[in-house]
C-alpha cells in the first residue's frame, strides 16, 4: 500500500523474522524456498504451533457443557480468543464476534441467515466486479432462493472499482452491498469508507471482505462503519479452518441461526426449542478450539511486530518488485491500482500462467498461478490467469531477486529470452 518512503534499515529489518518460521527453512527441488503465496495462505511461526499443540497436550476439553476443570479451563482459552478478536477489529461488544471457519463460511452464515430473511423479490444485491468467488456465489444462490437481482460495480482498466458507477447503482432497492477490502487477484484497497458511507445514505446493509486486508494493516470496524466484517485466520498466520465474523448486535440478534445442533440452543423439546443468544446461537456444535487458540496467538504474534511496521515493510518490498518486474520484456501487470497491499499480479506474453508456476516451483519460487477464484475478474481483463506474487512480513528483497531471475529462466526456456543472458 502507498505508505510513506521509510529507509531501508528500518523497512528490511523485518524480514529477519523469517527465523520465526519453521517451514521457510525447508529446501524445495534442492533449492532455498521462496515463499511467495502469501494471499493464499500465510506460513505459521512458531508461536502459533506452540500455541495449538500446548492445546492439546495440556488443556483438550470441550467447552460449555463440563463443571471438570479442564472443560472450564478450555472455555476460558475460547472466550480470552474472542475477546482478543474483538480488539483486534475493535468492535464495541464481545458478542459480536462469532468464530467460523474462515472468511467463506462467514458469508454463507450471512447470506443463509440475514439474505434469506430479509432479502425479497426485487431487493437488489451491489457486488464489486472484483470479488472472490466466496462473496458472490452464495449471493447467487440467495438471489435464485429469494428472487433478488444482482448488479456489479464494474472495475476499471487499472483494477479500481468505478466509484462514478458505483453511486449510480445505488438506490432505494438497494439491500445488501457486498465488496472486499482488499482484492486478492489485483491487490486493490478500495475506498471501504466511502463505499459503506454510500450505500448507508440507501439503507443499505454492508458486508466487508477482510481476508486480505487484516494481515497488512490496522482494521477498526466501528471506523469504518461496516454491518457486517469477515476474515481467515489462515492469511493471518493463524491456523487453518478458524475465521470470525463481525455483525452488529442488533443485526446479530434479529438473525436466525443458520445450523442446529448442540451449544446454540437454550432449550429443545420435540414441541419447539429456542436458542442461545448471540454469538452462540451461529455456532453449533463443537467449535474449533484448538483453531481459537492459535488465531489468539497469531494475532498477538503480528500485534507485537506491529502492523504499522508490517505495512511499511509490505510496501517498501511491494515498490521494489513493481520495478524490478516491469523490466521483465513482454510482462505486464494486471490490476495497477494507485494504492495496492503486497500484491503483484502479472502475466508474461508467449507463456502460460500456469507454466510460469511450474517453472518457478522448481526454482524453489511458490507463486500462485490461474483465476484466483475470481473468474469474473478474469474474464473482464480478457486473460486466463495471471501470476501472483503476494508478500508477507517475513520476505526481503532477496526473494523479489530470486523470483525475477526464475522469470528469466522461463523466458530463456521459451525461447524468449537469449540463452546465455
Amino acid at each position: 500500500m502507498n505508505a510513506p518512503s521509510h529507509d531501508t534499515e528500518t523497512v528490511m529489518d523485518l524480514s529477519v523474522h523469517a527465523a520465526d518460521f519453521p517451514i521457510l527453512a525447508r529446501p524445495v527441488h534442492g533449492k532455498r524456498l521462496v515463499y511467495l503465496d502469501n494471499g493464499a495462505t500465510t506460513q505459521k511461526p512458531q508461536a502459533v504451533i506452540d500455541a495449538e499443540a500446548a492445546y492439546y497436550s495440556e488443556s483438550n476439553a470441550n467447552i460449555h457443557r463440563g463443571v471438570h476443570w479442564l472443560s472450564q479451563h478450555s472455555t476460558d482459552l475460547y472466550d480470552r480468543g474472542r475477546e482478543r478478536v474483538r480488539r483486534f477489529l475493535n468492535a464495541a461488544q464481545v458478542e459480536e464476534i462469532v468464530f467460523t471457519r474462515g472468511t467463506t463460511e462467514a458469508i454463507n452464515l450471512v447470506a443463509a441467515s440475514w439474505g434469506r430473511s430479509q432479502l425479497k423479490a426485487g431487493d437488489e444485491i451491489l457486488l464489486s466486479g472484483m470479488e472472490h468467488h466466496s462473496n458472490i456465489v452464495p449471493w447467487q444462490m440467495v438471489a435464485e432462493q429469494r428472487g433478488a437481482v444482482i448488479k456489479v460495480v464494474p472495475v476499471t482498466d487499472s483494477g479500481e472499482l468505478d466509484m462514478a458507477a458505483f453511486a449510480a447503482m445505488l438506490n432505494e432497492r438497494t439491500r445488501f452491498v457486498g465488496v472486499c477490502h482488499v482484492s486478492n487477484a489485483l491487490g486493490t484497497v478500495n475506498p471501504v469508507e466511502e463505499i459503506v458511507r454510500q450505500a448507508h445514505s440507501v439503507g443499505a446493509v454492508v458486508l466487508l471482505d477482510g481476508a486480505q486486508a487484516v494481515a497488512h494493516q490496522k482494521v477498526d470496524v466501528q471506523a469504518l462503519n461496516c454491518d457486517f466484517y469477515v476474515f481467515s485466520g489462515h492469511k493471518l498466520y493463524g491456523p487453518t479452518g478458524i475465521g470470525a465474523l463481525y455483525g452488529r448486535r442488533e443485526l446479530l440478534d434479529a438473525m436466525p441461526p443458520w445450523q442446529g445442533g448442540g451449544d446454540m440452543i437454550h432449550t429443545v423439546s420435540f414441541e419447539r426449542s429456542t436458542y442461545a443468544p448471540t454469538p452462540q446461537k451461529f455456532e453449533a456444535g463443537t467449535p474449533n478450539i484448538a483453531g481459537v487458540v492459535g488465531l489468539e496467538a497469531a494475532i498477538a504474534y503480528v500485534q507485537e511486530i506491529g502492523l504499522e511496521r508490517i505495512a511499511a515493510h509490505e510496501d517498501s518490498l511491494l515498490q521494489y518488485a513493481v520495478q524490478k518486474l516491469a523490466a521483465i520484456p513482454g510482462l505486464r501487470f494486471i490490476g495497477e491500482a494507485a494504492d495496492r497491499a503486497a500484491i503483484a499480479s502479472f502475466v508474461i506474453t508467449g507463456i502460460h500462467p500456469h507454466d510460469l508456476g511450474t517453472i518457478l516451483d522448481m526454482e524453489g519460487v511458490a507463486i500462485r498461478a490461474g483465476h484466483h477464484c475470481a473468474m469474473p475478474l478474469m474474464t473482464r481483463y480478457g486473460v486466463p490467469g495471471t501470476a501472483r506474487a503476494s508478500f508477507a512480513l517475513y520476505n526481503s528483497r532477496d526473494d523479489v531477486d530470486v523470483l525475477v531471475a526464475a522469470l528469466h529462466k522461463a523466458r530463456r526456456l521459451f525461447g524468449l529470452e537469449d540463452q546465455s543472458a
